[in-house]
């Protein structure tokens, strides 16, 4: 499918286009099923049923949609398909993929399963499975799969479909994304290509100098694709505190290389050595966890009393992890102290750069709001001057930049809505709070003792659970893809 025909405007939307695309997209799912079939296989623990009949239930199903909606095959879609689908295949893909978990060994009930799947396709990383130690591997390569999968899906999303669809801002890197290659790339094909190839490769590094540092086969790999999905799903309760000492500097810095936008290493392998260092995200983004890191040091230095080594070392790993949206966690930094906690809480609002599989608001909406504060305070000083707020040297349109305060103000309301449903069902306020932001954010852990990095989801009770479930999916597709097909007029277009 392309987005030639996207512009289009029918009098009715033809749904078949949607469901095509829906319908391979899950039977591809169901082939995956077939990996951690085999690796159960190797481990012998007796559950390669389980994922033989969730491929045959995927595939089956994925192919059935399919079929039933080959006919209205086109060569475009439409806004309103697009919009569609965008949020559809976010849906569909997790109540499948959630399949071997109500299957399985964990047992879980659906709204578990349910609730593991988003988290991992979603890249978010909250867990509800307790004794992860003792699953068997092909349950836990199959959580580690789905968030390899949820990463480079949402990168094509940043890449070719947000920019395309005007959401939050994103549509100042549709010319960036494209049309700057010029010559070199011309077709977006092309580039997403190679941003495919360099996803595998950086996961091939990761899990190569994973096993070089001591972690086994297994590990390696399921961690390493975690890692670069900037998922963070672990094999263990304890997350990455299993892994101390030199894997924790290897794994913030694949977490922080996977949190800056790929096109700029499509660029920087066709030709462009300053890729990377001219782009103002990756500039801001590097500043940012600098700063946050050193604060942290200071913290620990002087407050916690770490060797200076041990300090540096944790405040870099749990700032790029929370700032990533990989939600890893190798330590139980609520021990930290009150500035600690609330430093880790606002950092996971900021997020990685666009077009990255970081999450949450992202450092260009950021450097956008406070070029527009700088513009109009440079208005109150001189009312007759032209003050125009620029972004990367260009001026940036007064549509960009409505888009984006649009953005923050719907975040910020359905933060606080998430919160509130949260506290309604008997949660406390620090649970509710941090559980909202970790979930819209699809960083991972909360705050507390709860769900905090030393605690995970499963003790919450049905309905918060559902609530933050709806809650990944929103804070994914960056809000506005799934609020405006609940409106009258995206049915009527």
């Amino acid at each position: 499918m392309t987005l030639a025909a996207m512009n289009a405007n029918p009098a009715q939307m033809d749904l078949r286009p949607v469901g095509y695309v829906i319908g391979l997209l899950v039977a591809v799912l169901g082939v995956a099923m077939l990996i951690p079939l085999l690796v159960d296989l190797a481990e012998g623990r007796g559950q390669w049923p389980v994922f033989l009949q969730s491929a045959v239930i995927t595939l089956v199903g994925g192919l059935a949609i399919a079929l039933a909606c080959a006919s209205g095959v086109k060569e475009g879609l439409t806004i309103q398909q697009t919009f569609l689908l965008t949020s559809s295949v976010w849906v569909a893909l997790p109540l499948f993929g959630a399949i071997p978990f109500v299957l399985g060994e964990t047992d879980a009930r659906a709204v578990d399963a349910v609730f593991e799947a988003m988290s991992g396709l979603t890249t978010t990383g909250a867990t509800v499975l307790n004794g992860l130690d003792d699953l068997p591997k092909g349950l836990l390569i199959w959580r580690a799969i789905l968030q390899w999968l949820g990463g480079i899906g949402i990168i094509v999303v940043a890449m070719v479909f947000l920019p395309e669809l005007r959401v939050g801002g994103m549509q100042i890197f549709k010319s960036e994304g494209f049309d700057t290659f010029g010559k070199i790339l011309p077709r977006a094909g092309q580039i997403a290509t190679q941003i495919s190839g360099l996803y595998v490769a950086f996961t091939m590094i990761c899990t190569i100098v994973y096993i070089s540092l001591g972690m086994d086969v297994f590990d390696a790999t399921a961690h390493a694709m975690t890692t670069i999905s900037t998922g963070g799903f672990s094999n263990y309760d304890a997350s990455f505190g299993v892994f101390q000492g030199p894997l924790e500097y290897v794994a913030a810095l694949f977490m922080l290389l996977s949190a800056l936008p790929f096109v700029r290493y499509v660029q920087l392998i066709n030709g462009n050595p300053t890729a990377l260092h001219r782009d103002p995200q990756v500039r801001g983004f590097v500043k940012t966890i600098s700063v946050l890191v050193v604060l942290l040091v200071v913290l620990l230095d002087e407050g916690v009393h770490l060797d200076n080594e041990q300090a540096v070392r944790e405040a870099l790993f749990n700032t790029v992890s929370i700032i990533s949206g990989t939600g890893y966690a190798s330590v139980d930094y609520m021990q930290w102290g009150g500035f600690a906690v609330a430093l880790f809480f606002f950092m996971g609002l900021i997020g990685g750069c666009a077009g990255s599989t970081a999450c949450s608001i992202k450092v260009f909406r950021y450097q956008l709001l406070f070029a527009s504060i700088r513009a109009q305070l440079r208005r109150i000083r001189s009312p007759h001057g032209i003050f125009t707020p620029r972004y990367d040297g260009r001026p940036v349109t007064e549509e960009v930049l409505a888009s984006v305060m649009t953005f923050f103000m719907f975040f910020t309301l359905t933060l606080g809505l998430v919160a509130v449903a949260l506290s309604m069902t008997g949660l406390d306020f620090v649970t509710s709070v941090s559980g909202a932001a970790a979930a819209l954010g699809n960083i991972g852990p909360g705050l507390g003792d709860i769900i905090g990095p030393a605690g995970n989801f499963s003790s919450l009770n049905d309905t918060a659970k559902w609530i933050l479930t709806l809650a990944m999916l929103l804070g994914r597709l960056e809000l506005m893809v799934v609020y405006v097909i609940f409106t009258v007029k995206f049915w009527r277009a």
